[in-house]
């Protein structure tokens, strides 16, 4: 009997039909997980962690291999390839989803948190589902929420201990409007650059500041290039690790229960190493020959009030409310 060749539209179809169907318990599925920061840093140890634990529970049949130091492309590559099935997994810091939904903006709102244990309750809790629920609707599953933690500011001019320090200051800040706004704010003057390009910034004297997470500054060798760190503790801000929806969908309902429980058990060890590394990272940034200064606050935080009404729209009652709630820890 004579075959016939499907037409393209039915061909298309058929292949998206059998892309969704999950494997069989005896087919093996290799999930490329992909990161931006440094081989060191905890977002990679937990990740190689979970992708351990993982192929362990489903005995071979998941297999996460991560990919550090951008080698699948910077944050905003990823987060495209995820919401399109191109990229299968990643570790994200939360801020980069914003291209895809102005709400999740609401992540890089400064000095939402007085530690970082009213932040967990928000993330793990209300405000966490609803994110949850805004990724789905872009094809992407959030897993479980991690820490990128306090960014503070390093630089080469001096101490920062008042929004005046900042004045006239060019500050590299990550590529979303709400970072832009936030140090337009404070008086100083920034300009987004991808994070795989920042060393070299900040060596040739591109930049003269830059913000970030303690973990992050010391993992990425910023003491070579940065003098001082100033613990403005400006954002608190949480990391994603995420699977595409065309890549959970194919996976049984046995191997999602384990690769849950896996990012939820991970999810807790990377948070310990981040509170880890706060506390042994300031005599470690000061041995590299960088000097460390305290810094009240305050008057930070009061120059940044009109960013909150700025966006209070934009993230709308329920996301803003939430916020609310979890940082008064109701």
């Amino acid at each position: 009997m004579k075959s016939v060749p499907l037409k393209p539209a039915l061909l298309t179809a058929a292949i998206t039909a059998a892309c969704a169907l999950p494997l069989s318990a005896a087919q093996a599925q290799d999930i490329k997980l992909g990161h931006v920061l440094a081989p060191t840093h905890s977002w990679n140890i937990a990740a190689e962690g979970f992708a351990k634990d993982v192929a362990e529970a489903t005995e071979g049949r998941v297999n996460f291999q991560v990919f550090p130091s951008g080698q699948l492309g910077n944050e905003k590559t990823v987060v495209e390839g995820m919401q399109i099935g191109s990229v299968p997994a990643g570790v994200i810091g939360c801020g980069s989803f914003q291209p895809l939904d102005a709400r999740f903006g609401i992540v890089e709102l400064p000095y939402s948190w007085p530690d970082r244990e009213h932040a967990y309750a928000a993330y793990d809790g209300k405000l966490g589902d609803a994110l949850e629920d805004i990724a789905d609707e872009h094809n992407m599953k959030i897993l479980s929420w991690w820490e990128n933690g306090f960014r503070h500011v390093t630089n080469n001019r001096g101490p920062i201990t008042s929004p005046e320090d900042l004045a006239g200051l060019k500050i590299r800040v990550t590529p979303d409007k709400m970072r832009l706004d936030t140090f337009t704010a404070l008086g100083s003057s920034p300009a987004p650059l991808s994070f795989g390009e920042l060393y070299s910034a900040l060596q040739q004297g591109v930049f003269d500041a830059q913000e970030n997470p303690l973990a992050i500054i010391y993992s990425s060798s910023f003491s070579e290039v940065q003098d001082y760190v100033s613990l403005t503790g400006h954002v608190w801000a949480p990391a994603c690790l995420t699977i595409s929806n065309f890549t959970w969908n194919q996976l049984s309902e046995q191997d999602q229960a384990a690769v849950q429980k896996s990012a939820d058990e991970w999810r807790d060890k990377q948070r310990a190493m981040t509170q880890k590394d706060d506390a042994e990272l300031v005599a470690k940034l000061e041995e590299a020959g960088m000097q460390v200064n305290e810094v009240d606050t305050a008057p930070f935080n009061a120059k940044v009030q009109g960013v909150w009404a700025d966006y209070a729209d934009v993230f709308g009652p329920e996301l803003m409310g939430l916020v609310e709630q979890y940082r008064k820890g109701e």
